[in-house]
């Protein structure tokens, strides 16, 4: 049993003592009983009285009750649908805790719609911020009605991207503007339309950063970027010029060093000074054409080297020997300048490659030729050593140097569809054309070092010999060496059985066959063959390498001289 049932028959138990201690009382003084009637309807008419009235307001209390619930339902029920949730339904409960339940949903479903309302209105003046900096339309969402969390968490990260990418755009505003500034600055031009000086003077976070405006300032930085280029351009071939001119005419350094400095910008100023250099520089050439033709001449001579030109091509410029120095001259030779630097630049990979086969080329030549000559042996420092090794060296790195050039002169050929000349010739056979030089110009120095050789022998067999030792330095104290003396070559060859004669004695044809069998007879005898017998028209004697000096050649034969 409820304790408020306990209650009720207390509160009915109470009521029946009470009626009858008031019967009681009653009896003792004696009411009567239409009185006790009456009384007694009082004592009913009273509590029914206060019952009906607490009967009544209590069922006013469950009436507002109901339609409390009713009316937090009604608004659980419109929140919920406004704010995309599942409808709050409730049951199992009591009217008075669903009332509270409903009234308590109620408000934090009302807090809920204020926060989203709050949020949406912060969004929305966001983006209305971002879409008139940056012209983008804005994010399509209704900002009287209340948004769902889906579409909250949406429009956030629209707008993180938007302000992504205005930051971006305002970086790469900042960046242009510099660069505008610098080329604007270097071209000494000031704002000529709105946008330009929009973008000049306007405070950086007031730019409108639209497509088209960022489209329209990397247009305006290309077009600054093409005239400072040709202004580049420009100042090159003026800088070009004057350096020709001053060449040319000779112009002293102090004089050049004085005008470093537009030589080196290209503002307007700069170019002014060019052009104003240029003009100067044109009549004095003017007033001194031979001088700059001869000047020319030099440098197409250059040219000419550089690439290479046989006399044939060289000859072919008929004007380089002309002495009546005109205008027109001085145009023929400009002109042919000009086509020699686009030959050259054609060709420079091609004429590099060459350029460096020949200084390899002439630096092979000078090592084989110290190589064959003697005098190096006297040289103590090491570079001996040195010159052999880079001889060595470049005798194996030519031939790579001329296949490589080989490879790259067929890659021109076939894609210029005509030959590449070396000096009027084909590289190749240019290359062939010095190594066959080469070999026979040593074919040429061995004739005549053995020539020069036999003449020696002819010279030693006929007047003697001297006995040739290397000269050294003489240490103090040291005796000085005593000379030898000369030895007749009729005494020597007296001494191994020659019936030999001194010139002025004559000689008879018989004696002559005679001694041809004893040199023979030597020639077999010696140690690879000292001496060989030579035509006998000419009567000449030859000693090989082992018999290079008397004492050589007497210790072959086996006797010294006394």
């Amino acid at each position: 049993m409820r304790v408020s049932e306990v209650h009720a028959a207390e509160s009915v138990a109470y009521m029946n003592r009470a009626m009858v201690r008031l019967q009681d009382i009653w009896d003792e003084i004696g009411i009567p009983e239409e009185q006790r009637v009456q009384r007694t309807n009082d004592v009913n008419k009273h509590i029914k009285g206060l019952l009906d009235l607490m009967i009544v307001e209590e069922e006013g209390l469950k009436k507002r009750l109901m339609k409390s619930i009713e009316s937090c339902r009604e608004e659980l029920s419109q929140l919920c649908s406004e704010l995309q949730l599942p409808p709050f339904e409730e049951e199992g409960c009591s009217m008075l805790q669903m009332e509270k339940n409903s009234r308590t949903r109620l408000e934090v479903m009302k807090e809920h719609k204020k926060q989203r309302m709050e949020e949406i209105k912060d969004l929305t003046a966001k983006d209305r911020e971002l879409c008139d900096i940056m012209c983008t339309t804005p994010f399509s969402i209704d900002p009287n009605s209340v948004p769902s969390l889906k579409q909250l968490e949406a429009y956030r990260a629209y707008l993180d991207d938007l302000t992504k990418e205005k930051e971006r755009r305002h970086e790469e505003f900042v960046s242009i503007k510099k660069e505008i500034v610098v080329y604007m600055d270097d071209l000494e031009q000031q704002p000529e339309t709105s946008f330009e000086t929009d973008v000049m003077c306007e405070d950086e976070e007031e730019f409108c950063l639209s497509n088209d405006n960022i489209a329209a300032l990397k247009l305006l930085l290309s077009q600054l970027q093409e005239r400072k280029a040709e202004n580049e351009l420009r100042c090159l071939g003026l800088r070009t010029k004057i350096q020709e001119l001053w060449e040319r005419l000779r112009i002293p350094q102090e004089d050049r060093d004085a005008f470093a400095e537009h030589m080196v910008k290209s503002k307007k100023k700069n170019i002014e000074a060019l052009q104003t250099e240029v003009q100067r520089l044109e009549v004095l050439k003017m007033q001194s054409m031979k001088s700059v033709i001869e000047a020319i001449r030099a440098e197409i001579a250059l040219l000419w080297e550089k690439c290479f030109y046989s006399q044939e091509q060289q000859q072919a410029f008929v004007p380089y020997h002309d002495e009546d120095f005109t205008e027109e001259l001085l145009n023929l030779h400009e002109a042919e300048v000009s086509t020699l630097k686009k030959y050259y630049e054609a060709h420079s990979e091609l004429f590099e490659g060459v350029s460096k086969w020949q200084d390899n080329w002439t630096l092979y030549l000078e090592l084989d030729k110290k190589a064959n000559d003697p005098s190096r042996f006297n040289n103590r420092g090491g570079n001996l050593l040195k010159e052999e090794k880079q001889r060595s060296d470049l005798q194996k790195s030519l031939p790579k140097l001329e296949k490589n050039l080989k490879a790259q002169i067929d890659a021109w050929e076939e894609q210029h569809c005509k030959e590449f000349l070396v000096n009027g010739q084909k590289f190749l056979e240019y290359v062939q054309q010095q190594w066959d030089h080469h070999h026979s110009e040593k074919e040429k120095e061995k004739l005549e070092r053995q020539m020069k050789k036999t003449k020696q022998t002819q010279e030693d067999m006929l007047y003697g010999t001297v006995m040739r030792t290397p000269s050294k330095r003489r240490l103090a104290g040291t005796p000085t060496p005593v000379k030898v003396r000369k030895v007749r070559h009729s005494y020597i060859f007296n001494r191994i059985g020659f019936g030999l004669r001194t010139p002025g004695n004559g000689r008879t044809p018989r004696a002559l066959d005679r001694n041809k069998e004893n040199i023979s007879h030597l020639n077999r005898n010696t140690p690879g063959g000292a001496l060989r017998s030579q035509d006998t028209q000419d009567h000449t004697f030859t000693f090989n390498s082992i018999a290079g000096s008397y004492s050589e050649f007497a210790v072959n034969v086996g006797f010294t001289s006394d």
